[in-house]
This record gives structure tokens, C-alpha cells and sequence, in this order.
């Protein structure tokens, strides 16, 4: 498949708000009953060169993915789980949990979390109960705010990116982001970084693997690519979610060492990549920060020195080098 994500515009704030959680898997009461979902509203995950999910009427349309809880009728529900579990239910129009949802990469559902200073991720793949519940062994690895993603395609429906804030209890020290790299390291592989995004352009990002100096020519298939790319945005974590240039068996995409990506950043600010490529059978994620264009300046602000992530919290404000920020809820179901 020949991807190209675009996602132009850049619109912040949320239509919902959710409070903090006082378990893994529940959301304490709604600030607010979700305004009426905008039809227009981008999804994050695009196929064909198209610009998300949506039309071009208003505003949302422009939205980057996982911005909302509620869109076109779907609203993203955490329910509540025992302990060590993560379960939620999407609703659908009738206010019913939806039961049918179309095949997209291998899998129904796709749940991706973050932590809010991005220091974890997870990619996981729940099961659905026939009440349309979907339930996993808890993602949320450490105390903090994390943001779930639910990428999926209703049937019948077009392809959507819900996001929701779940806070797990507990003492946080936050992390900073790791400053800007183009090669990492995870589990003994080497992931280089090749490309130069530009907000509302499309840039082409090369990833290439290597292990002991050797390039890996037999990348194995995972949920039918070569390989899978999420950006978030630091702040208030847009979600963009692209895959490779080509398919497994199409009889022209190689399996590695090259991963290929087109790719358009919503602005200009820090990104954060994640990776994820199977080989010997195990997924591993390689994640790097990446910075597209210049970040803006308030008026009279002094401009910064030493990091790409400056003005954000004191507690996540320094950049530290190397990999491993991931570390903490890092893995693959």
C-alpha cells in the first residue's frame, strides 16, 4: 500500500475533557456531555494519500487524530475493568455499543497509549466480548495521565481515531523528552532516521534496520506491513498513525533493511516516532524524537537555546540523549 497521511491544519482543545481515573480502566465523571460530534472531523489514520477520515466543511476537518472522545456519532467509553485489566466499549450513533467492526491491518481494534510526557507506549490488540466490551491485560504501566487511542473502522462506517485520558494513581516524576536523534537502538538492532519533515508538506521518512553492523534483509510481516509508524505530537498529543510505502507479497516491496513512509506533520513543534518491525518473531518498537519546522515563539518569550522542547514544564523541560524514554508500558499484544 502506498500511504500518504495528511493532516493539515493544527487545532488544539478537546470537545470533551474527561476527569482523572481512580483505577485502570475507569473514568471518573465527564467535565461535560460531548458536543455534537463535527462530520468533518479527521481521523488519524490514512490510507491512499488521503487527508484523514473526513470532508472539508468547518474547521474540525482539519483535525488531527485522537484529538476527540466523540466523532461522527462514535464516542469512546472506558468502563469499568478488575485489577490489571483495561476495558472499554465504543458507542455508536443509536447510543449502543458498536459490535461490528470491519478488519484493518490483521485486527479489529488497534489501542495505542501514551503517557502524557510520552516517557511510555503500548500497542495492543484487546478482544471484544459479544456486548461489543473490549478488554486487555492493562497497557498503563506506571503512575500518570495517559492518553488511549482506539483506531478502528466501524462496519459500514469510515476509519476513526478516538482518544481518551486515563490517569493511573500514584507518584509521577516526570520525564523529559529525549532530544532530537535520527539513529536509536532497542534489544541490539539499529534504527536510522532518514528525512526532514516540514509541517504541511509531505515528507518522505526512511527508516533502516541493522543488527552487529549487518543490514536485516528479512524483516517479517506484522499485521500485514513491514512495518508500522505512530507520531504524537508533544502538548497535546495529535495522533498520526501512517504505514509503509508497499506491501508483503506484492512483488515489489523488500523486507528491509529499508522502511519507507510518507508522512505530514500538522505544525510545526517536537514529535515523537514509534516504529514498530518484527524480526525473529518478536516486534520491537524504536522510538526517536523528531522536531518539524520551528516551533512558534510567544512575543517577547526568548528564544530558545538548547532544546526543541523548550517551554514546556519545568519537569519535562531538559532533554536527555539515548534511548530507552519509552521504556516504562513499552510492548506489544
Amino acid at each position: 500500500m502506498n500511504t500518504a497521511t495528511k493532516l493539515s491544519g493544527f487545532a488544539l482543545g478537546l470537545a470533551v475533557v474527561f476527569g482523572a481515573t481512580y483505577g485502570v480502566g475507569r473514568v471518573a465523571d465527564p467535565v461535560a456531555p460531548p458536543a455534537e460530534a463535527p462530520h468533518e472531523a479527521g481521523g488519524g489514520h490514512g490510507e491512499d494519500g488521503g487527508a484523514g477520515h473526513g470532508g472539508d466543511n468547518g474547521a474540525a476537518a482539519h483535525l488531527p487524530g485522537g484529538l476527540l472522545v466523540s466523532d461522527r456519532g462514535y464516542t469512546l467509553r472506558p468502563v469499568d475493568a478488575p485489577a490489571g485489566q483495561f476495558a472499554f466499549q465504543v458507542t455508536g450513533p443509536d447510543g449502543g455499543a458498536v459490535t461490528a467492526y470491519d478488519v484493518a491491518h490483521d485486527k479489529r481494534m488497534h489501542l495505542i497509549v501514551a503517557r502524557r510526557d510520552l516517557s511510555g507506549f503500548r500497542h495492543v490488540h484487546p478482544e471484544m466480548a459479544p456486548d461489543g466490551t473490549w478488554r486487555v491485560d492493562s497497557p498503563l504501566a506506571g503512575p500518570g495521565v495517559w492518553r488511549a487511542f482506539a483506531d478502528f473502522t466501524p462496519t459500514g462506517g469510515e476509519a476513526l481515531t478516538l482518544g481518551v485520558d486515563v490517569t493511573v494513581p500514584g507518584a509521577l516524576t516526570g520525564r523529559p523528552l529525549p532530544a532530537p536523534a535520527t539513529s536509536t537502538t532497542v534489544d541490539g538492532y539499529t534504527v536510522t532516521l532518514a528525512g526532514a519533515p516540514e509541517p504541511g508538506r509531505t515528507a518522505e521518512l526512511t527508516l533502516t534496520v541493522s543488527r552487529a553492523g549487518a543490514p536485516v534483509t528479512d524483516l517479517e510481516p506484522y499485521l500485514g506491513a513491514y512495518g508500522h509508524l505512530v507520531a504524537l505530537r508533544q502538548g497535546d498529543l495529535a495522533y498520526l498513525h501512517v504505514h509503509p510505502h508497499g506491501e508483503p507479497g506484492d512483488g515489489r516491496t523488500r523486507p528491509g533493511p529499508e522502511v519507507s513512509f510518507s508522512a505530514e506533520m500538522p505544525s510545526a513543534g517536537a514529535y515523537r516516532l514509534y516504529l514498530d518491525f518484527k524480526h525473529g518473531g518478536v516486534v520491537r518498537t524504536a522510538e526517536f524524537t523528531i522536531v518539524a519546522g520551528s516551533p512558534p515563539t510567544a512575543p517577547g518569550a526568548p528564544a530558545a537555546t538548547s532544546s526543541p522542547t523548550a517551554g514546556t514544564p519545568a519537569a519535562t523541560s531538559s532533554p536527555t540523549a539515548g534511548a530507552g524514554h519509552g521504556v516504562p508500558g513499552h510492548g506489544h499484544d
